[in-house]
This record gives structure tokens, C-alpha cells and sequence, in this order.
């Protein structure tokens, strides 16, 4: 008997395996049968008639790399059946490994039963092993996409919900801490302890905008941007100054150099600088300057900021854009400073890209650490402005 003969014909034996094991996984212990089981008949049935389907060299090579549906329209029922099976998993509690083991469970269990049932093996069992062996990982990789899917979506979703929610309670302290304030002859201790409220309301209301952020686009998702006329010597001079009266002990430096006008959007750009300044006075050596500088070659706006102090470990600046990656490395929890969750790195290369820009960053003990951004300078447009989503919208 052939294999996909043999699988539709033996559906309920393998679903009894395939139950079997999923209950062995933790999250599977209590799950009825039904919810064990969930597509996983489907899965079968699409598999056999994908295997029964004939396959050009050119569909077999084009399917094994990964590309599902690649043996026509009888491969969709297999590649719906998969994403619903990863779907249902990760509202059940699997994780991915979990997901994992249960096809090569179902691997090693629909091949064994097989073998089981033949007395001797013929070529045509080669091809049955091999177009088996596509179609399951077809169905893996479907799986596993709609689990990842799912789980960034979920992701996103439950920090933008506490990005909300943090900041209305903040909000709240922060006005009542302005009504104190204006009282007439305020205790001294009083003004101290106000002072520290604003300074650290200041720290959370930043973090959760970053999370907002994060949330909001996402790994590899574009940042949605507003243009309009923007003086970018302006924009920088007014952050600039900023940074001067919260660290008048340090030494902070500002160069601009040509026409700095172009169309942008404002509020991201002053993310980039704010979050570029603020990344230098954090990591840079306190004793040293930190330089902002912007200039103009008259079609691409050129944007630094340096800083002295110890280099960043090279194995970091391959991934400093990437606070996923960052935050499995074991220097990211000696290295992060109070009051920063790493994502302001992040949300700069967003924006720049965004943009159709480029950030890259440099650093040596003997030079010190300089983060170059540049920016096509678009002329200033009025009628080129666009509604944002998402970012800009209250959630």
C-alpha cells in the first residue's frame, strides 16, 4: 500500500499517537481530546493528497526550500490546516519546541506504522518517504509561522495595553504634583521630594513612550511618518538646549553647518536626537563632551553625535539596533543604565529608516563612539503631508 494511501486509511491509529504525545507535553495534560486533536486530521488528509498530486523537479525543488503551496492548489488545504494548528497551539499554552516535537512525533509515528504494515519494501517507497517528508515540512513551517504570528501580535497587544495603562495613573501624579507645587511657601523637604517626583515622572513617561513605540511597530514593521516643513537646525538647537539645563555639569557641544531645511517629520526627528543625546550622556565618559552635529551637502542632511568614553564591545555593535538580540547577550544586564530599557537605539534606526535614511555607528578607545545618521533632504512640501496611523494615534 502506498504511504498516502496508507494514511488516509489509517487516520484514526495515527490521530491516537499524535493524542498521546500532545498530552505527554505539559500544557496537554488537562486539554480534552477534541482540543488535542485539534487540525490535525486535516492535516493528515491534506497531506495524502498533496502526496498524490503529481509534482513537476522544478515544484519539488520549490517546496522543499519552504515555499508552501508550491505543489498547486491542493497544497492550500494543508498550508490552512497548519496555521490554524499553530493558532490553536499557542492559545493552548505550547510553546515552540513543543510544536516541533509534535511533527517529528508524527514523523517517526506515521512512518513506523507504516513500515509495520509491509512485508517488504519497493522503490516506489523512496519517492512516498520524500514527498512525505515535503509535505510535513511544509505543514511545520506554516505552523511555525502563525505561531510566531500570533505571539508577536499578542506581544504587541499586551504592551501597548500596559503602555496605556501606566500612563494614565502617571499622568495623574504628575498633575498633582504641579498643583502642590504652586502653593505659597512650599516646606523645603516638600519642594525636594516634588522635584524627585517630576525628575522620575520624567524617567517613566519616556519609558513608556518607548514601549508605545515598540509596540506599535514591532521588529522589521515600518514606522508611519508625518512630513511637513522642518528647520532641522532649529528642531536640534531646541533639544540641544534642553540637554544643557538637565546636565549643566556636563560639557555638551553643537556644530550646524548649511541649509538644514527640508521635509520631515518633526516630533520622530526629535526623537532621534533626543534619544542620540541621551544614549551619549548615559554611556559617554562624564569628564568628556558630547558633540551634536548636523550638516548639509545640499542633498542629504548629515547627522552625529559623539561622545568619549569606553568603546562598545564589538560583538554588541553588530546588533545594537536590535534589543532582542542585545538583551540575550550576558553584557546587556552589566551595561544597562537605571531608567532605559534599550529600546531608544531601536526606535532611532525606525525613524531614520523610515525616513529612507541610515544610522551607523563607530566606536574605538582612541576615537570615543559617534552614531552618524543621514537623511535625504527632501525639499519642504506642504502638500506632502500625510495623516499617521498608529504611532500618533491615543491608545
Amino acid at each position: 500500500m502506498r504511504l498516502a494511501d496508507f494514511i488516509l486509511g489509517n487516520i484514526e491509529p495515527i490521530l491516537v499517537e499524535w493524542e498521546a504525545f500532545a498530552r505527554s507535553l505539559g500544557p496537554g495534560m488537562n486539554m480534552t481530546k477534541l482540543a488535542l486533536r485539534d487540525d490535525a486530521e486535516g492535516m493528515l488528509r491534506a497531506t495524502a493528497l498533496d502526496m498524490q498530486t503529481g509534482q513537476s523537479l522544478a515544484q519539488q525543488t520549490s517546496k522543499s526550500k519552504g515555499h508552501g503551496g508550491a505543489g498547486g492548489e491542493e497544497s492550500n488545504p494543508l498550508d490552512h490546516s497548519s496555521v490554524l494548528h499553530g493558532e490553536a497551539r499557542v492559545v493552548s499554552g505550547f510553546d515552540i519546541m513543543d510544536v516541533v516535537s509534535e511533527y517529528r512525533a508524527l514523523r517517526a509515528s506515521v512512518l513506523r506504522l507504516w513500515r509495520a504494515s509491509r512485508p517488504q519494501i519497493n522503490i516506489n517507497d523512496i519517492d512516498d518517504i520524500t514527498r512525505f517528508n515535503e509535505s510535513l515540512d511544509q505543514s511545520l513551517v506554516e505552523a511555525i509561522g502563525s505561531y510566531t504570528d500570533r505571539v508577536e501580535q499578542s506581544r504587541r497587544m499586551f504592551l501597548a495595553i500596559l503602555g496605556h495603562d501606566l500612563r494614565n495613573p502617571l499622568n495623574c501624579i504628575s498633575m498633582a504634583a504641579q498643583l502642590i507645587s504652586r502653593t505659597d511657601n512650599p516646606d523645603p523637604i516638600a519642594t525636594k521630594a516634588l522635584s524627585m517626583v517630576k525628575t522620575n515622572t520624567e524617567v517613566v513617561t519616556r519609558l513608556i513612550s518607548d514601549l508605545i513605540d515598540f509596540a506599535s511597530t514591532g521588529i522589521g514593521s515600518a514606522m508611519p511618518l508625518t512630513y511637513s516643513p522642518v528647520d532641522l537646525e532649529k528642531l536640534c538647537r531646541n533639544v540641544f538646549d534642553g540637554f544643557c539645563l538637565a546636565y549643566p555639569q556636563r560639557t555638551l557641544r553643537f556644530h550646524p553647518a548649511g541649509d538644514l531645511t527640508g521635509n520631515w517629520d518633526a516630533a520622530r526627528l526629535r526623537q532621534v536626537v533626543s534619544n542620540l543625546m541621551g544614549n551619549a550622556l548615559q554611556h559617554g565618559a562624564t569628564e568628556g563632551p558630547v558633540d551634536l552635529s548636523v550638516a548639509s551637502n545640499g542633498s542629504t542632511v548629515v547627522l552625529s553625535v559623539h561622545n568619549e568614553g569606553p568603546p562598545i564591545p564589538s560583538e554588541v555593535l553588530t546588533v545594537i539596533f536590535n534589543p532582542l538580540m542585545r538583551h540575550t547577550m550576558p553584557e546587556s544586564a552589566t551595561q544597562r543604565v537605571s531608567g532605559s530599557i534599550g529600546l531608544g537605539l531601536y526606535i532611532v534606526h525606525a525613524i531614520v529608516v523610515a525616513h529612507g535614511g541610515t544610522v551607523e555607528v563607530a566606536s574605538t578607545a582612541e576615537e570615543g563612539t559617534t552614531f552618524t545618521v543621514r537623511l535625504p533632504q527632501l525639499p519642504p512640501v506642504e502638500s506632502d503631508c500625510q495623516p499617521a496611523q498608529g504611532l500618533n494615534s491615543p491608545l
